[in-house]
């Protein structure tokens, strides 16, 4: 039997399908990506008693190193979307609901991206595309 097809449930997954099947283009993608919020697994502290509460400021986003040793930062477009890929990930519990721009702004160069890792409806963001959206960022912010 087949997984149910992806079946969008917010405007960021509507807009990732229609650059997934061409309709529009990457660059336009990307730019209402920078404006999408998005769901970033962190590790769960031990001894809050509570799964999911952090008791400290520094959050621990689910980075996976691939093999040529690029970091990547995994992210969903919604809570949900990130259940099946996080049971191989059990101390990744808890989770962060952010702006895209926010976490790209305080990423560290050289980190990749893996938007709905696992699931037919995911995106790949390579280094060189994260600094490039670095740049229209702050060309968005010099311009305000």
């Amino acid at each position: 039997m087949q997984p149910p097809a992806f079946q969008p449930q917010n405007d960021i997954e509507t807009k990732l399908l229609a650059a997934l099947a061409g309709e529009i283009s990457n660059e336009d993608f990307m730019q209402d990506l920078m404006d999408a919020t998005l769901f970033v697994p962190v590790r769960d502290e031990r001894g809050t008693g509570v799964k999911g509460l952090q008791r400290s400021t520094s959050a621990v986003p689910l980075v996976i190193e691939e093999e040529n040793g690029v970091r990547v930062l995994i992210a969903f477009t919604s809570p949900e979307r990130a259940k099946d890929f996080l049971f191989e990930f059990p101390d990744f519990g808890g989770g962060l609901v952010v702006e895209f721009s926010w976490m790209l702004e305080r990423m560290e160069p050289g980190y990749a991206v893996a938007i709905n890792p696992g699931l037919e409806a995911g995106i790949d963001v390579d280094p060189e595309i994260v600094v490039q959206m670095l740049e229209i960022l702050a060309a968005r912010q010099a311009a305000n």
